[in-house]
């Protein structure tokens, strides 16, 4: 079999595949020895949870059983639960950690095994490398675990619902959303934020339409993804007047997706520079921002008009999250649709998004967009795209040496600066810039461009496009 490695959000693979109940009890084990080092002689707690994807709950299990043979004490989330959700968890029973098994936004076919530490935080690269090489080892000495059969283990379970909900009430103005009256459209996608997202919208008196509510462990034949495809249904019935604004989800409910009042589908940097605004202008709180390389400057333009820090990580929600936790930090996001804010768990949550953007809507009585537009007469306008271009394998290395030793121009553009703390970012003139990035997964190079116009932009697609094929 392949190795079992952990990328950004973990280790995923193909259910029957990749992803079997003996590569899962291979994993557990792993993480059991991990949490084993340096451990008093008491049972620490693991948190277990599941989306909805296919044999989640079964697999938990799976992984539950080989935790308490390992001496640790596994507690199992009594239903399928979004990633955030179990990240709270995690905090408040002060568990040893967590393991999560969810493939996020991936295809139907996929699973995933997710570990987060002690904090919630999304493990670091250095943990996950240790659990990797404990993986190894087991699998040299063809290590096996006879357990029961896969769903019948008895592991105690929890509702972690009604605790979330009494943190969430503590970071959003639910009274806001009251009076507002709101009318919401929530896209579910078939995933765990279904009883969460609509639930708390309903409880502060919104008029909520859901869609995708029920459960489908294929997600509709789609990915199930917040992205301007992923929220069409919603944005058709906003854009008929029928709601003042969409909200959705991932399958696990750490992405988010937002629709304005006339249709449009924000992108996750338009939002992220929105929460920013709103959390200190209209709630005065104090701190930093935390974005990406690839994030938006945007928020680096609404963070000067405000008098905010600004910090760049490389991609990757633990990096945002480990800064969140050692010093005070209004709000931290991503380009790829994860946002957490202060005096809240250093991981993704889309729940949390999907209703700070219902909050500023409705405290200030205006759209989304009007919002935006009112900003950018004192910003200047920000365009943003992604781009992957498939690269063949055997051009790769060559293709990022040419990337990282500089470029002076990028078509017309003059190079001011190459930054290299995650892949070659590259400053233009104007506050324009561009950034390459190789996928760690896919023959792909993914290509992120910020224009001040329509027109350059179009220009930086086309100068990239001819760069990564020459």
């Amino acid at each position: 079999m392949a190795a079992i490695k952990f990328g950004t959000s973990g280790w995923r693979g193909i259910i029957a595949r990749d992803f079997t109940f003996d590569n899962v009890r291979l994993a557990t084990k792993g993480i059991a020895e991990f949490l084993s080092k340096g451990r008093g002689p008491n049972p620490q707690t693991v948190i277990l949870g599941y989306d909805t994807r296919f044999l989640g709950r079964e697999f938990s299990l799976t992984a539950a059983e080989v935790l308490a043979a390992g001496g640790l004490a596994p507690l199992l989330c009594n239903r399928d639960t979004p990633t955030p959700v179990i990240a709270h968890s995690i905090r408040d029973r002060k568990a040893a950690g967590g393991i999560n098994m969810t493939a996020s936004h991936n295809p139907a076919e996929y699973q995933g095994l997710k570990f987060s530490m002690n904090n919630g935080a999304p493990a670091t690269p250095d943990v996950t490398g240790q659990i990797e090489s404990n993986i190894a080892a087991l699998a040299a000495q063809n290590w096996s675990f006879k357990g029961v059969v896969a769903g019948t283990y008895d592991c105690k379970t929890f509702d972690p619902q009604p605790s979330y909900f009494r943190q969430l009430r503590k970071l959003v103005d639910f009274g806001a959303i009251k009076r507002a009256k709101l009318k919401v459209a929530v896209e579910l996608m078939y995933g765990t934020g279904h009883g969460y997202l609509d639930t708390l919208l309903k409880d502060s008196g919104a008029r909520v339409t859901v869609f995708h509510n029920e459960l489908n462990p294929l997600f509709g034949g789609h990915h199930p993804e917040p992205n301007a495809r992923g929220m069409a249904e919603v944005s058709a019935f906003v854009r008929g007047g029928k709601a003042q604004i969409g909200l959705g989800l991932d399958g696990d409910a750490d992405r988010f997706g937002i629709v304005d009042k006339d249709g449009t589908w924000l992108t996750p940097n338009q939002v992220l520079a929105l929460a920013l605004y709103h959390l200190k202008k209209n709630r005065r709180w104090t701190g930093a921002v935390v974005r990406t390389v690839p994030t938006s400057h945007q928020v680096d333009a609404v963070a000067e008009l405000l008098g905010v820090k600004v910090h760049e990580t490389p991609v990757g929600f633990k990096y945002i999250g480990a800064l969140m936790e050692s010093e005070p930090i209004i709000v931290g996001g991503e380009e790829s649709g994860g946002l957490s804010v202060k005096g809240h768990v250093p991981e993704k949550d889309g729940i949390l998004a999907c209703l700070l953007m219902a909050e500023l809507v409705a405290t200030e009585g205006k759209s989304l967009g009007r919002i935006l537009k009112d900003l950018e007469k004192q910003i200047g306008e920000f365009h943003t795209d992604r781009i992957n271009v498939s690269i063949p394998p055997d051009q790769k290395e060559a293709l990022l040496a040419k990337l990282g030793s500089g470029l002076s121009s990028i078509g017309l553009f003059k190079v001011g600066k190459l930054i290299t703390t995650d892949g070659f970012k590259f400053l233009l003139p104007n506050g324009e810039w561009v950034a390459f990035r190789a996928s760690g997964t896919e023959p792909l190079i993914r290509c992120y461009i910020e224009a001040k116009s329509a027109a350059n932009l179009k220009r930086l697609q086309k100068a990239c496009r001819e760069l990564l094929a020459a």
